[in-house]
């Protein structure tokens, strides 16, 4: 059963795709990510258990236009669910985060914030090509699944707030439907080089507890077109796999 290729707009204010060479300071990819695009995606419909999104090509609308932002920002981690659980049971006493507090307060100079510069998007504008890929057992269910994201997306339906690579750059999105007459690529030939494609192994039912397993891949941008290669295609370049876990297997 052939998978319908859905398109998506989607479009926001500012973004920011962030490499992950940069360490301190964010600065975006001139495009977004096939990650940051499969979690618009899953925003708006997922069943981790039944399926996961592929996505086949970005296309976009406007140019790519930077902006400089200077951000406050702490210098601590969030804590992890686990830890945010334990905390609601009573079993570990909560440990706040101060942003304003300096080592005198705290004993240490990794507490507290600063100020970080983030080379940002504005006014961006794509459209998304992608695929729902069922997991072994669930093929059947393909049309069912692909007209729940239909009635959701047209809906402008979301499990969670969509957004740009940082979660206060809020993203819109729309379904781009067959008799719609859409805007044309920009005409932008860019070689963009090394890009992260995702964080997570793809070709894996995944959990909350499951580990990160970074891949990627060579984007190039041609009349304003980046086709994404599949996650199992030797162009994706991955880690060498963990053995999977039996709470995976038993899914």
């Amino acid at each position: 059963m052939k998978p319908t290729r859905f398109r998506v707009r989607v479009w926001g204010e500012f973004a920011c795709f962030s490499r992950p060479e940069m360490k301190v300071e964010r600065f975006s990819y001139p495009v977004i990510t096939p990650s940051a695009a499969r979690g618009i995606l899953d925003a708006i419909y997922c069943k981790p258990v039944k399926f996961r999104w592929q996505v086949l090509r970005v296309e976009l609308l406007p140019p790519p236009r930077y902006i400089a932002l200077r951000r406050n920002e702490v210098k601590e981690r969030a804590p992890s669910e686990r830890t945010i659980l334990q905390w609601t049971t009573g079993d570990v006493q909560p440990q706040p985060i101060l942003a304003d507090a300096d080592a005198d307060i705290t004993g240490s100079d990794a507490k507290g914030r600063t100020q970080r510069q983030t080379m940002a998007l504005k006014d961006v504008h794509y459209r998304i090509h992608a695929e729902i890929r069922p997991w072994e057992g669930f093929e059947n269910e393909l049309p069912a699944l692909e007209a729940q994201f239909q009635r959701r997306a047209r809906r402008g339906q979301a499990f969670y707030q969509p957004y740009l690579g940082c979660r206060e750059f809020p993203a819109n999105f729309a379904l781009c439907e067959e008799d719609e007459q859409e805007p044309q690529p920009f005409p932008l030939d860019m070689n963009v080089g090394w890009m992260l494609y995702d964080v997570f192994d793809l070709s894996r039912r995944g959990d909350a507890n499951a580990p990160p397993f970074i891949s990627l891949f060579e984007a190039r941008i041609v009349a304003g077109v980046m086709d994404i290669p599949e996650f199992d295609d030797p162009a994706v370049r991955k880690p060498p796999r963990a053995p999977a876990t039996q709470e995976v297997l038993d899914l």
